[in-house]
């Protein structure tokens, strides 16, 4: 699938191609999603992946969490079908507009997601009125000058030199100030690999929605 559903030219870089080539990158996903769901408590229940891509991160938790109601929603139509093709419980959706139930849920992941949103509190809007009085938003977002760098420091010059389709680069700071703005708290944030925000890959910040 193509990173962003913008992208209409050019090569695509497929989410699970990559996944299987293996190597330091499959170690780096596998270690990112660890941490994300780290974050998830046994009271956390019904979860949804928003923005579930190819369903990669969704595979793990129907796999550690079977007990679970846990879905995934994309934008779009080829990631759904893949997600489906591997028996994932995945459907076509909007983050502008989920056609969730009002407080329905325990936890939102929005994993590699806030960064392609020309909308950003338009989407948090909609996480919200679908979570429970003290559920808990997961968001994951890039530093894409770090990733630049590493990827061309291990040689993978077309990754490099992809467009992936980012509206805007988040901080720490900003992506904080976001869920003040719309009702929620923040409990943690954290940097990954490193402590350091500046020499990070990722950002992870959790919060809780203010009842």
């Amino acid at each position: 699938m193509p990173v962003t559903e913008k992208q209409t030219s050019g090569e695509v870089l497929q989410q699970r191609v990559q996944y299987q080539k293996g190597g330091v990158g499959r170690l780096y996903w596998d270690y990112r999603d660890r941490v994300t769901l780290s974050f998830l408590e046994e009271r956390d229940q019904s979860i949804l992946d928003l923005g579930c891509g190819e369903g990669i991160t969704l595979e793990r938790m129907r796999e550690r969490m079977p007990k679970r109601n846990i879905i995934g929603i994309d934008c779009m139509r080829e990631n759904i079908n893949i997600c489906l093709r591997h028996g994932l419980p995945a459907r076509i959706g909007n983050v502008y507009d989920l056609e969730m139930d009002d407080e329905s849920l325990d936890a939102v992941l929005l994993m590699e997601v806030i960064e392609h949103l020309e909308k950003p509190h338009l989407a948090l809007e909609q996480i919200r009125r679908i979570l429970r009085p003290r559920g808990k938003v997961i968001i994951v977002f890039p530093n894409d000058r770090i990733f630049k760098i590493a990827r061309v420091s291990t040689l993978k010059f077309r990754e490099a030199s992809y467009d992936p389709g980012h509206v805007k680069q988040w901080t720490h700071l900003e992506i904080e100030n976001l869920l003040l703005q719309h009702g929620f708290s923040v409990v943690h944030r954290k940097s990954i690999p490193f402590f350091l925000w500046p020499i990070s890959l990722h950002g992870v910040t959790t919060a809780r929605k203010i009842s």
